[in-house]
């Protein structure tokens, strides 16, 4: 059989594109009106055009469109574009964490970053441990062991995108709370995505423990290397690539080649793509000497192309309204704001804050967005989670962004941080 997309093939996989980003564009734009994030309207479009409502309502127009099943070649096209898709998203959120902002906080932005992520993760560790059975897990050693790590994970992490945009709309952004919910955000997103990483490496392996070590070395050697001789590397570097090549042509490329070889590298040891590609990001973002115009070209072809390709491929992979489970999903919301709230509450408390700043906090790194969509797929593509599990996180993660902002102005309403 040749894999070479034939006449019919091509046209098919340019119509299921330009009808994503065309939907998506319009759909964003409407929901921006309404002060929505853009990511809940790109899923609204692929709920639409997956199996939930057109695949239902017209299976015969979501098979042409979307041949996923019947179609070896196109399916191959589009997976190969989504994995390359989810790859530039880890690589622009990775850019946009700043290592040194973490230190420079000092102790509330350490104990709150420590505290929103070890109270989520052994909250949702121990439910799915003690009761798997709730989200449908079969009750094994390595089906159990490495769900439940996941969970934790999933808990864990915020959405650092997210998190900034909702606290430069609330004008806090420069704040010292602010300040704080961005540190404990960018450590909490690169501690969790160092542990998703051996997690999907472990679920590729069959859960083999004996390998975790092995993970772990790899993971912590790359992390390093990158972060520290790769830093100075690519500082020592950028100033000649963005002065003696064409721009901005020159910077674009060697940042996104760059992506895809570090992407490439933690594949090709047993780790996922997305690691690489997250550590490049913020070995690039972090430096000093690349342009603030590079870095917004960077970001907007990415959240502009291939974010909305990602956003609207999730809603054709299941169907949200079969299974839609009322339980879980109100277990994963309960489980979601209680760990991370307390936990961050906790943290901030012991790090100075005043109560009420201390809930804001928390209510602020609650936001979860398109990292945590995009941490459920990969783990429902790997096989780890189920689809009602799928669904949950997916809603979980827009009930906590669109409620954040809300719930953080009720514990600041007397803070003179807000009223700046």
């Amino acid at each position: 059989m040749s894999y070479r997309l034939g006449h019919s093939d091509l046209i098919i996989l340019l119509l299921a594109i330009a009808t994503m980003l065309i939907l998506s564009r319009i759909v964003a734009e409407l929901g921006k009106r309404l002060k929505l994030p853009v990511v809940m309207g790109e899923l609204l479009v692929g709920i639409v055009l997956g199996p939930t409502i057109l695949g239902t309502m017209f299976p015969e127009v979501f098979s042409f469109l979307f041949p996923l099943q019947s179609n070896e070649k196109v399916a191959y096209a589009l997976d190969g574009i989504f994995s390359l898709s989810v790859i530039m998203l880890l690589f622009v959120a990775g850019m946009e964490v700043e290592l040194p902002l973490v230190l420079r906080q000092g102790k509330a932005a350490i104990s709150t970053g420590f505290g929103s992520m070890i109270i989520p993760f052994f909250t949702g560790f121990a439910v799915a441990w003690f009761a798997p059975e709730i989200f449908g897990i079969v009750d094994t050693g390595n089906n159990k062991w490495i769900f439940s790590l996941f969970l934790g994970t999933a808990l864990s992490i915020s959405a650092l995108p997210v998190i900034a945009r909702i606290l430069m709309d609330m004008n806090i952004f420069k704040t010292r709370i602010g300040m704080i919910i961005i540190a404990a955000a960018m450590f909490n997103d690169l501690v969790g995505w160092l542990i998703f990483s051996v997690i999907l490496s472990l679920s590729g392996n069959g859960g083999d423990t004996s390998s975790v070590g092995y993970t772990i070395g790899y993971v912590i050697a790359f992390g390093a290397f990158m972060l520290f001789i790769g830093r100075i590397l690519i500082n020592r570097a950028l100033p000649w690539i963005q002065t003696k090549l064409s721009w901005p042509g020159g910077v674009l490329a060697m940042s996104l080649g760059l992506c895809l070889l570090c992407a490439a590298f933690t594949e090709s040891i047993g780790i996922h793509a997305i690691l690489g590609a997250f550590i490049a990001g913020i070995a690039i973002g972090d430096s000093v000497h690349l342009r603030e115009q590079a870095r917004e070209i960077i970001h907007q072809f990415v959240t502009n192309f291939f974010a909305p390709l990602f956003f609207v491929s999730i809603g054709l992979k299941v169907n949200f309204i079969e299974n839609f489970d009322v339980s879980i999903v109100l277990i994963v919301l309960v489980l979601a704001y209680i760990g991370k709230v307390a936990g961050a509450g906790l943290g901030g408390i012991a790090g100075g804050l005043k109560r009420n700043d201390a809930l804001a906090v928390g209510f602020g790194l609650n936001a979860r967005g398109a990292m945590e969509i995009i941490l459920g797929t990969l783990a429902y593509n790997a096989g780890i989670i189920g689809k009602p599990v799928f669904v949950a996180l997916v809603v979980m993660a827009l009930v906590t962004s669109l409620t954040s902002a809300p719930l953080m102005r009720i514990f600041m309403k007397d803070s003179p941080e807000l009223k700046q």
